[in-house]
């Protein structure tokens, strides 16, 4: 109990005594208790939370992946409130907890499911589910709709409110800003869970008893199981894309935060394509890594204090095949691997590695190079201060055709005028930066900004032929 911070054992204590107050009327036999169902929905309840994976919200929030809350719910809706409370306790107990104190886990997990689902059922019965259920021969399934729904409705509000003010005890955050977004999450999986809880219940009250409702069950916890393997298998993705990121990150000082921020450009490019989410997330990982090839360069390349000769130039031109060297056997990186390898391709061919031009470029590399441009020339680091967007934005345009297709650099600036953008500091802050040099002739009588473009997030900036990279 020494992890656990006062407030959040204050706030366990009152959950806990909250929960046995609650099934407090069936040990005084102030209500009628059906044994035999208790019994089997308590077990099944404990035989589905055995196999969970506990994950945590902050330190002390156990989000079970195999929560199987159907159960819960067709107690709630069979079972008197005081009994149906009971359901939820023995699988709390026994389900699996990876993080200690476990023993506190455990006791905060079974007050929480019991406080919910006496919630539900209370819910259920006061809008007239229960003489739904109990309707002499066929159980009324349309006029149970409702104060299901509700149930379930309750059911969830319950179970965030809870998890929102263990946040806020255990970790110290503001109650506005631990329960923000966790209603919204949990509510339609949880009216899913309802209508499973319904549908046994209602199976549960047939002719054919309470074998029936385990039709429902069977294939539900299957699916429920298979979403699980889903968010295990993305957050293995997730953690491979963070230990790529952050080793680029320690690599090259100069760059520190660049990857993310291309990532988040890639996206919002990506979003006004109309592209859909899938390949959204696909091109945000290819922003993220597309400078991971930069493994593969020497260190003291990168972090050279003055201008690059041609033959170290030579050498971080090969980052982008190095990178796609790297994530080649990725496979769920998918598009990403060909951004990775062609983000540093220009329209007019005169991009690297293999010169290719216009829609030779895949479609990825070409928003993701507008992407890199943009946050380069955006992002103040040790050696150069940040462009303002608009003059950032200006030079895409000027560039768009030559060395960048004009349809990214389009949707970046829509994108831009809806969400804004906010300038980082990818270095050392205390650094000081570097004096530019005054702007120099494009070469059509007029005056560009020099090192804009072709910054490029390799490092500094080397001239109008291009950056490090």
């Amino acid at each position: 109990m020494r992890s656990v911070p006062a407030t959040a054992r204050v706030y366990i204590l009152c959950a806990t005594t909250g929960g046995v107050l609650c099934a407090l009327p069936v040990p005084r036999g102030q209500v009628p208790v059906h044994w035999s169902a208790l019994a089997l929905l308590a077990t099944l309840y404990a035989l589905c939370e055995l196999p969970a994976r506990c994950r945590h919200f902050g330190a002390l929030v156990p989000v079970s992946s195999g929560s199987f809350f159907p159960v819960l719910l067709a107690a709630a809706f069979l079972l008197p409130p005081p009994v149906a409370t009971l359901v939820a306790v023995p699988g709390a107990l026994l389900g699996r907890v990876d993080r200690r104190p476990s023993g506190v886990r455990r006791v905060w997990r079974a007050a929480q499911v019991a406080l919910a689902t006496w919630s539900a059922a209370h819910a259920f019965v006061v809008l007239g589910g229960g003489r739904a259920l109990e309707r002499p021969g066929t159980p009324d399934f349309p006029y149970a709709l409702v104060p299901a729904a509700a149930g379930a409705l309750v059911f969830c509000l319950a179970m965030t409110v809870l998890e929102a003010g263990i946040l806020a005890t255990a970790e110290r955050l503001p109650l506005r800003i631990a329960w923000r977004g966790l209603m919204l999450r949990s509510l339609v999986p949880h009216l899913v869970h309802g209508l499973a809880g319904l549908m046994m219940a209602v199976l549960w009250r047939s002719p054919y008893g309470p074998v029936s409702a385990l039709f429902v069950l069977l294939p539900m916890y299957i699916s429920c199981w298979l979403f699980a393997q889903y968010h295990r298998e993305r957050s293995a993705h997730q953690a491979t894309i963070r230990a790529l990121v952050q080793a680029v990150d320690l690599k090259d000082r100069y760059t520190r935060g660049h990857s993310e921020r291309v990532g988040r450009a890639s996206v919002l490019i990506g979003r006004e394509l109309r592209m859909p989410e899938e390949r959204l997330e696909v091109i945000r990982f290819a922003g993220i890594l597309h400078d991971v090839g930069k493994l593969g360069v020497p260190t003291r390349v990168l972090r050279k204090d003055g201008p690059l000769t041609p033959d170290e130039r030579r050498v971080i031109q090969l980052h982008p095949e190095y990178g796609h060297e790297i994530v080649r056997g990725i496979g769920f990186l998918g598009e990403a691997r060909s951004a990775i390898l062609h983000h540093h391709e220009r329209m007019d061919g005169s991009g690297y590695p293999h010169g290719l031009v216009g829609a030779e470029i895949p479609e990825f590399a070409r928003v993701v190079a507008v992407a890199d441009a943009f946050d380069a020339m955006t992002s103040t680091r040790s050696y150069s201060r940040a462009r303002p967007v608009a003059v950032a934005l200006a030079e895409l345009e000027r560039c768009a055709g030559t060395q960048f297709d004009p349809r990214m650099v389009a949707a970046l600036a829509r994108a831009l005028e809806q969400h804004g953008w906010e300038a980082e500091v990818t270095s050392d802050a205390s650094a000081t930066p570097v004096p530019e040099p005054a702007p120099g002739p494009r070469g059509d009588g007029r005056t560009a900004p020099p090192q804009l473009v072709r910054v490029a997030a390799h490092g500094r900036a080397e001239g109008a032929q291009g950056g490090r990279g």
